[in-house]
């Protein structure tokens, strides 16, 4: 396609053919009476989004995968039984590279669009796959990982931007949600794949360089398939490209049609927006530090925290050393409970994105956090009675066994699909890969912390560490409480415009008859 630049001003959003001020998105949603899938612009889009939506699986993958391997003996050997900080490294090894890539994965989006540095991403993961496969020594291992983590935050940055920009306004909500749930299908077929290697009697390290160079797999397909997806139409217009932006819409929102009213719908709220936020020349990450982006900014470091640092860390990478501690040691049942896990989880995850914008944000982040700390005091408990037992009341065991899957079901509800949802609703376009890669950069910092100091805290003080999760979730409960705001009910342009009137008048409402009080930082 040829690339026509046109200024925004020879665009005026009210001259597109709206018939009132008053119209919204629900009368200008083209009326199909049949399911989705039936509709082929509509299959095809959603088909096409599954590109982005891979770059979550891709770090699932990585996470449960090295679970996995803790439970081979090969790799134990081959690696001479890591523990403690020497464990910890290898862990946190893609953290870093998170990190490294967090200095300039935030302006790559806005510079070359949402889907080249997705390109780039898959590609280096794939680079530093072939070298972990291959690894002979700790250093090569490490380093292979290092770039992997490069990679994945390369690639992660601008995939839920891409999707929430280029849905279809119906379906932004689920498929923005999916987006993380699709980390639990990585992590499932790490999980099984590895379960299934443990089995293999071939020699020669093969039970972990498999898995390993199956990491590869996922951004194969994404290099594959990444120029038949579309350029969101939000970046086209940010680059004066509105006649390509308006053909995008037009061909994936409605069927083909040019002339539809939600193109005209659509388009109409981006020209507003994008040239308001021209306007304002603050695209920087100085522009989080004005008086109407510091709640924004305490919101895009809060939740990657949430994310990381609830307790799941000890789960996500640390199975093992969990299991170990409540008298589960053999490494078949270790693996299996690995894999079956990822399949509850994966299976739960898909139902909340199913349903998730029935409830409101704010609402589902309270459950969320307040489930979790109430779980994972009895899931303390329970391991402070069983090590007092020296393990010899197994059901004190299955006791935890069974609050740990209780507390992923209080985890998936608000803290797995919904806070990338949430982030690009209260991020404006001009601020939104800025606000993916701080998230990152705080996913990054916070694995860290998960990747050295949880397996040395579970050598040293096993049971009593879960004491500290315990209080940092009821401080997550009272942030949620009182300092997230709703953004239930609106696009994606209203979404971040409510915001900016919140901050002004001081409440945020959910929906056009409903008001939320809202502190602000």
């Amino acid at each position: 396609m040829t690339t026509t630049n046109v200024p925004l001003d020879d665009f005026k959003a009210d001259e597109l053919q709206l018939e009132n001020a008053a119209v919204t998105l629900e009368d200008v949603l083209p009326k199909h009476n049949k399911p989705w899938y039936k509709v082929p612009s509509l299959l095809k889009l959603n088909l096409l989004l599954l590109i982005p939506i891979m770059s979550s699986t891709i770090v699932g993958y990585d996470g449960s995968m090295l679970n996995g391997l803790q439970s081979l003996e090969d790799w134990q050997t081959f690696f001479n039984h890591p523990t403690g900080a020497y464990l910890g490294t290898i862990s946190a090894a893609p953290t870093f590279g998170q990190c490294f890539s967090a200095l300039f994965a935030g302006y790559l989006p806005d510079m070359m669009g949402r889907r080249p540095p997705i390109l780039i991403g898959a590609l280096t993961i794939i680079v530093g796959s072939i070298l972990q496969a291959a690894a002979q020594n700790y250093a090569m291992f490490f380093i292979a990982r290092f770039i992997i983590g490069v990679g994945s935050g390369v690639a992660v940055t601008p995939s839920p931007s891409l999707l929430s920009e280029l849905a279809y306004p119906a379906h932004r909500h689920v498929m923005t949600t999916a987006y993380n749930v699709m980390w639990y299908s990585g992590s499932t077929i790490a999980a099984w794949v590895t379960y299934g290697t443990f089995h293999m009697k071939t020699g020669g390290n093969w039970s972990w360089r498999i898995p390993s160079i199956l990491q590869c797999f996922f951004p194969c397909i994404q290099v594959l398939f990444i120029y038949f997806l579309p350029e969101s139409p939000r970046y086209l217009v940010y680059k004066d490209r509105v006649p390509e932006a308006r053909a995008v819409l037009a061909k994936y929102h409605a069927d083909g049609d040019d002339s539809a009213r939600i193109v005209d719908f659509e388009l109409a709220e981006i020209l507003q927006a994008i040239t308001a936020e021209k306007e304002m020349k603050a695209s920087s990450f100085k522009a989080f530090f004005l008086p109407e982006n510091r709640l924004r900014l305490f919101i895009v470091i809060a939740v990657p925290f949430m994310q990381q640092m609830s307790g799941n860390g000890l789960v996500s990478y640390y199975l093992s050393l969990v299991l170990n501690s409540i008298g589960i040691t053999t490494s078949s049942e270790q693996l299996v409970i690995n894999g079956a896990l990822n399949i509850y989880n994966f299976g739960l995850a898909l139902i909340i994105t199913a349903v998730v914008n029935r409830f409101r944000r704010r609402s589902l982040f309270i459950a969320s956090t307040s489930g979790m700390l109430f779980v994972f005091t009895i899931w303390t408990v329970l391991s402070a009675i069983n090590q007092q037992r020296n393990f010899e009341q197994k059901s004190l065991g299955q006791g935890v066994l069974t609050m740990i899957f209780f507390f992923f079901f209080a985890y998936n509800i608000g803290l797995l699909g919904l806070p990338y949802l949430y982030m690009t609703e209260v991020l404006p376009f001009h601020l939104r890969s800025k606000g993916m890669a701080i998230t990152q950069m705080v996913n990054g910092l916070t694995s860290v912390y998960n990747g050295f100091v949880n397996s040395i805290a579970m050598d040293a003080i096993s049971w009593k560490y879960y004491i500290v999760y315990c209080c940092i979730l009821a401080l997550e409960f009272c942030v949620v409480f009182f300092f997230f705001p709703e953004t239930k009910g609106d696009t994606l342009e209203e979404s971040a415009q409510r915001f900016d009137n919140a901050r002004q008048k001081g409440k945020l409402e959910a929906d056009p008859d409903t008001a939320l009080e809202m502190n602000t930082v």
